[in-house]
């Protein structure tokens, strides 16, 4: 195992550029190899998944995955003529075998996708209870939307780390909320985004360098060729920091940056996750493309908590808390006011 050295995300995200323009740079020469027809269509993008994916092997190990058997399935559908919008439909449900959010196929009349990581489970968030909490007078401060509940507990609700927050909003809300008890952070519903905005949030919880988790990087082209485990780390923040007791609310659709904010949280000592298992998405994922122009995105990088735990399909929080229809009927959220009395007691 190499050392393991202190990595920023900003080092993470230009070692991701390197590693994904030099797979890129792989996987066209390897499409050049197949005609743009059905099936040379279908042997390309299946051989850029084998060579390239980076849960091919942990994926057979928890669901029994096996990506040749996927193959021979797939070739004989294939066969023949196809229009276009019949082997789009055949390549997604090939892709959806992976059972990966981060897996997408895109071309001009549809974007293939796998929803079925939270399709199947209680959404434990609602818009019509968010707004009797958040009220008409919440402050807005870029990405954020946050205000002091009425037993002196911070709210922050944080729709999308694609939406951009600045080290000044975030001086500006926690000095806001400095005389609160507690601070809840509401990420119900994150489907992801920036990677540097769920850290530069995190660091403001953080007292002390903190490991939070490993990735690796494909080396070769077979399914087990990865670097050793590299450590990442989560530095505080040399702005306003909060000390006392927060709590993260999670539910099935916290996904892929989102998912590891709620990976970087739970190693904080001062900090609870409240709702339910998170959706997933440890893959840090690039793009490629097929003969016919098609563009292909998937997991490229592999991202594991501090135990070396694979984050892939989310992680348990410390208070399995699931909305109720009778708190509904009240007009109260159950995982707030489960993380209300959590933060008072």
């Amino acid at each position: 195992m190499r050392s393991q050295t202190s990595l920023s995300m900003k080092s993470l995200q230009y070692l991701l550029a390197t590693v994904c323009l030099l797979t890129l740079c792989t996987a066209c020469v390897d499409e050049e190899q197949f005609d743009n027809t059905p099936q040379g269509n279908m042997e390309a993008l299946w051989k850029i998944v084998d060579e390239h994916y980076c849960f091919l092997d942990y994926k057979q190990q928890t669901y029994g995955l096996d990506w040749q058997q996927v193959h021979e399935k797939y070739k004989v559908r294939v066969k023949g003529s196809l229009t276009q919008k019949q082997l789009f439909e055949v390549l997604c449900n090939m892709l959806s075998e992976l059972r990966d959010g981060h897996v997408n196929l895109t071309a001009a009349h549809d974007l293939g996708r796998y929803w079925a990581w939270y399709e199947n489970y209680p959404a434990n968030l609602s818009d019509t209870l968010l707004r009797r909490y958040m009220g008409a007078d919440y402050l807005i401060a870029a990405g954020l939307k946050y205000k002091i509940l009425d037993d002196n507990i911070g709210y922050i609700r944080y729709e999308s780390f694609n939406d951009a927050i600045g080290e000044g909003n975030l001086d500006e809300a926690l000095m806001h909320m400095i005389l609160c008890r507690g601070l809840i952070i509401d990420i119900r519903g994150n489907g992801g985004g920036m990677l540097t905005n769920a850290e530069r949030l995190a660091a403001r919880f953080c007292q002390e360098k903190t490991l939070v988790g490993y990735y690796q990087h494909k080396t070769g082209t077979g399914h087990s060729d990865f670097s050793g485990l590299e450590a990442r780390y989560l530095e505080p923040s040399a702005n306003i920091r909060w000390n006392k007791q927060a709590v993260v609310l999670t539910n099935r659709r916290v996904y892929s940056a989102a998912n590891e904010f709620a990976v970087y949280m739970k190693t904080l000592p001062n900090v609870k996750l409240v709702g339910d298992h998170t959706g997933g998405g440890a893959g840090m994922p690039f793009s490629s493309s097929l003969p016919n122009g098609w563009s292909v995105r998937f997991s490229a990088v592999p991202m594991y908590d501090a135990q070396r735990q694979p984050a892939e399909f989310g992680i348990d929080p410390d208070y399995n808390i699931q909305q109720t229809d009778e708190d509904f009927a009240k007009g109260e959220d159950t995982l707030i006011e489960f993380a209300r009395r959590l933060l008072v007691k």
